[in-house]
């Protein structure tokens, strides 16, 4: 039987190999932005399996439309995309890409940390527009970062990667998660606080939970004004987790110093006014955009459909399937 796989946007060409190497029936996106729901429906009707972005909103009525399907492989380590209890529900695998994006999303926020701490875009703007005349005693002042406060908020994989690479910069670690984190705290000498005590103390506050009922403006207008004055706020995890209205106004009014962002509450939309903030460094969403990991996760999202096709079962399930 051939297979027909719905692939919603062009991944590496790492993954496609897998696929074409089984003889499935591929039908790829090829065009630089997603398919929009009446077409994902059209393209989804006849299709056992499909590989899923984080921007393709996988839910009730896209699933009812493919009586066919069997596996939801998603791009991606999160998947508040995909309506994963519905798809339980009809026997439909949901796999994702955990392990692989961890180090070069940790890199990415440290990336972030340092560029806003150190004002790296503006100056670098300043120099390209020839304003540099020459060293100054207060040019484009910074804030030290060895020494300081890092404050995690989610210390799974990705977390638990940043706070060791804060041993490096000598700093004192605060975690708050889900559960505590043992192995994390003897190694790294973390320190499990509550959330409120985190925002109070940190200089460096790093957002690495994922996008839950829960969790949704978990950090919002109250607490954002309950940070350390002077902090900074970097997230990597889900733009919806912060209110970016509530972000804006801590930005411009207090506490916070600054903010490097890689994700946004309406992604792909921007709250306009973090557009024209200089303490502001903004990046289109690119935690995983290495070619190592993104060749990696699209081979991973191959072979978890490979698997539940061949075999009945997915590698890396966000869900379990009960065999028939």
């Amino acid at each position: 039987m051939a297979y027909r796989i719905l692939i919603t946007r062009k991944i590496p060409d790492a993954g496609i190999r897998l696929l074409q190497e089984k003889g499935y029936e591929l039908e790829i996106n090829l065009r630089d932005h997603p398919l929009d729901r009446e077409t994902l429906k059209e393209k989804i009707r006849h299709c056992h399996g499909i590989i899923a972005l984080l921007s393709d909103s996988i839910d009730k009525e896209i699933i009812d439309v493919a009586p066919q399907l069997k596996i939801i492989a998603n791009y991606a380590v999160g998947y508040n995309n995909i309506d994963v209890a519905y798809a339980t529900k009809r026997g439909i695998w949901v796999s994702n890409t955990p392990d692989v994006l961890t180090a070069a999303t940790a890199d990415l926020a440290w990336a972030l940390l340092m560029a806003v701490s150190k004002r790296i875009v503006e100056a670098d703007a300043y120099v390209r527009a020839g304003k540099f005349k020459g060293w100054a005693p207060e040019l484009f002042l910074g804030h030290d970062v060895s020494g300081k406060t890092l404050g995690i908020i989610g210390a799974g994989r990705i977390g638990q990667a940043v706070g060791r690479r804060a041993r490096g910069f000598e700093m004192t670690i605060l975690y708050h998660s889900g559960s505590r984190k043992p192995e994390f705290e003897r190694q790294n000498g973390a320190q499990y606080v509550s959330l409120d005590e985190l925002l109070a103390r940190s200089d460096f506050v790093s957002l690495h939970c994922p996008l839950t009922k829960k969790t949704r403006h978990l950090l919002n207008a109250p607490r954002l004004k309950s940070m350390k004055t002077g902090s900074i706020l970097i997230n990597t995890a889900r733009g919806a987790v912060v209110d970016e209205a509530a972000l804006v106004r801590a930005l411009k009014q207090g506490p916070l110093a600054g903010a490097g962002l890689d994700v946004y509450e309406h992604e792909p939309q921007i709250h306009q006014e973090l557009l024209t903030l200089k303490n502001v460094v903004l990046l289109p969403h690119i935690g995983s955009a290495t070619v190592e990991t993104r060749n990696e996760m699209a081979r991973m999202a191959a072979r978890n459909v490979i698997s539940v096709l061949e075999s009945g079962k997915a590698i890396n399930p966000v869900n379990q399937i009960d065999s028939v």
